[in-house]
């Protein structure tokens, strides 16, 4: 029992195996925990399969994460979260490309190439929402109907206002902080009277110093000519609740998961590492709608069992129960195997897990499709020195960004981008501060209060600025499975193929040029360098650049119109399976230029309100 006083189930698949659900569901990510959630509330008997730690839960073993971030060497976004060695997590600091030949690869991800991806996923309670920054964007009303529009991609079968009640549920939600008036453009449009739960977080300085000098300025492309405008990012952490929503009636936002909210921070308290974790809780996580989901008293958790196979009915192709692996101890191999039941079952783990679990077991779907159309967001970027002090790594990692770039005509031709500015320095392109203290020491012998000094005067006055770049759906980019390559419960590990094409490098380019002209007028001291030897670098008409993974899987089992076309219908039900369900990112046939967590929040939605529907009539 932790500190809220939620009993979880035991590690025991003897005790779940006996019941039959009404739904099973595999992860408990921000997708799982709101299916979760949504049918506990409704009296429905749910299981939720966890391959990760739940300790988390508890005040102490939050405490433990945040500790092993504050002392781990490497802060990547992986970082807090001990090695488990039976359900593996990616990291950024493992990814390199498979060689020809090689029998092994370092890493939970084999990358087959032609481009090594260093993106990454956690695998604990939560899921992945317990290291992403919380940018918590609508996609634009285009982006659903990127092929019908601009040739490239897939379409979606459902459009923006489909999905415009399910964004309105994911923002409750998620508590999401922002202003209506900020978040109006290129097509994003709310109901008359809507405001968020909270409002907007306040701009940083440095964000105050870059719009300045870039507000009103104007750049070409494709014989377009774009206004620029410095506008306040939609944030899933917890600002000040905003006492117009819902009529009135305000909003209560959700502090820690459990220990007492006034100790940890109710409000975010500008903490710059809340990638990979938020010290305060302040931070949405799925951890919160998972806590809700328990306390229905309908739901159970089964933490440290990984989902190892679907059975299928041959007769009618309907899922009959999915084989796990319990362990009791992740340094182990040793496990207990077993099978849970259910009437339904959800697979939300993440678009890379969700593919591996369906193509080792066999479920392959008429369209062929099952891990296909791979998408991330290539981020470039572009960093250099302000001329004066802007307190850099003060506030959230990134308030406020560029957005004139999303859609447009262009789109035929280049992928659309969007530009963040980053409060948090250099770290993500170059280690900062640890580069700049070797830097400062090695190469200039600075020491005492000189080093001081100029590693105060090179820090605040750091800018980055990351180009997240749209990648549309291309079956070349997958996720396969190969016998060669398991984990230590001797599960498949995740074989990618991955590339970027021409129409996405095409904005890289463009990004790379924008950039030099944005740093121009802000008199930034230009110290971008793209490294030859580096595992993302790439070239474009004659020049190079270094990308980096967004950590936005989607795409490995689209929605689609057919069977023929697609995995799932609009509704995220297997076409093949018609008692399973596949939610989340992984539905996504595009993902534009937004970060997927609130969009995949309100497929998660959609796709709950049709299984409340299917429950019912059972």
């Amino acid at each position: 029992m932790n500190q809220s006083g939620i009993h979880f189930s035991p590690v025991n698949w003897k005790t779940v195996s006996e019941i039959l659900y009404d739904a099973v569901i595999v992860g408990s990510g921000v997708a799982g925990s709101i299916v979760a959630k949504e049918l506990g509330e409704q009296g429905f008997r749910v299981l939720v399969v966890e391959a990760g730690p739940e300790k988390d839960m508890s005040l102490a073993g939050f405490k433990e994460y945040v500790d092993r971030f504050h002392a781990s060497v490497e802060k990547d976004n992986n970082s807090p979260f001990p090695q488990n060695p039976n359900a593996p997590s990616p990291r950024s600091t493992d990814t390199r490309k498979l060689t020809p030949g090689e029998p092994g690869a370092g890493g939970y991800f084999v990358q087959k190439g032609p481009l090594a991806l260093d993106s990454s996923y956690t695998r604990v309670a939560g899921g992945t929402t317990m290291h992403f920054q919380a940018t918590t964007l609508r996609m634009t009303p285009e982006d659903f109907k990127l092929r019908s529009k601009y040739g490239q991609g897939l379409d979606w079968p459902i459009d923006y206002e489909d999905l415009m009640p399910y964004y309105r549920q994911a923002e409750f939600e998620l508590g999401v902080s922002a202003n209506v008036e900020d978040q109006v453009y290129q097509g994003i449009h709310f109901e008359p009277g809507y405001v968020y739960p909270m409002r907007r977080m306040p701009p940083s300085y440095l964000d105050q110093a870059v719009a300045k000098r870039i507000d009103g300025s104007t750049v070409e492309l494709d014989g377009q000519t774009m206004s620029l405008k410095v506008r306040s990012i939609p944030q899933g952490r917890n600002g000040i609740p905003n006492p117009q929503y819902d009529g009135g009636r305000g909003y209560v936002p959700v502090g820690a998961v459990s220990g007492h909210q006034s100790e940890l921070g109710q409000r975010c308290q500008g903490n710059a590492n809340c990638t990979p974790i938020c010290p305060v809780q302040a931070k949405y996580d799925g951890r919160k709608t998972l806590n809700k989901a328990l306390h229905s008293g309908n739901v159970d958790l089964l933490s440290q069992a990984v989902a190892s196979r679907i059975r299928i009915d041959p007769d009618n192709g309907r899922v009959t129960g999915i084989e796990i692996k319990a362990y009791p101890d992740a340094a182990s191999p040793e496990c207990q195997q077993g099978e849970v039941r259910g009437k339904l079952f959800i697979l939300s783990a993440n678009a890379v897990e969700n593919a591996r679990l369906m193509l080792a077991s066999g479920l392959r779907s008429t369209s062929g499709l099952v891990g296909k159309n791979l998408m991330d967001h290539p981020y470039l970027l572009a960093w250099g020195l302000m001329p004066e002090v802007t307190g850099t790594m003060r506030g959230p990692l990134s308030t406020s960004g560029i957005e004139e770039f999303r859609t447009g005509p262009f789109r035929r031709k280049q992928s659309a981008f969007r530009i963040d500015i980053h409060n948090e320095g250099w770290g993500w392109a170059t280690g900062s501060p640890y580069s700049d203290l070797a830097d400062i020491v090695d190469n200039k012998n600075k020491h005492g209060k000189e080093l001081r000094r100029q590693l105060i005067d090179r820090i605040s006055r750091q800018l980055l600025l990351a180009f997240m770049c749209e990648l549309p759906a291309d079956p070349s980019n997958r996720v396969t499975i190969d016998p060669r390559y398991k984990d230590q419960l001797q599960n498949y590990r995740p074989v990618l193929s991955f590339n970027i094409s021409d129409y996405c490098l095409g904005a890289l380019a463009y990004a790379r040029e924008t950039s030099r002209r944005i740093f121009q007028r802000l008199g930034v001291e230009d110290c971008t360098h793209y490294d030859p030897s580096d595992y993302g670098y790439v070239s474009y008409q004659g020049e190079g650049y270094v990308f980096r993974g967004g950590n936005h899987f989607a795409g490995t089992h689209v929605m689609g119109t057919s069977k023929q076309s697609s995995v799932v219908d609009r509704h995220q039900r297997s076409w093949d399976h018609d008692n399973l369900f596949l939610i989340g990112a992984g539905s996504m046939p595009s993902i534009g230029s937004s970060n997927t967590t609130l969009t995949l929040s309100a497929l998660s939605f959609l796709g709950a309100s049709h299984i409340l529907d299917e429950l019912r009539k059972s």
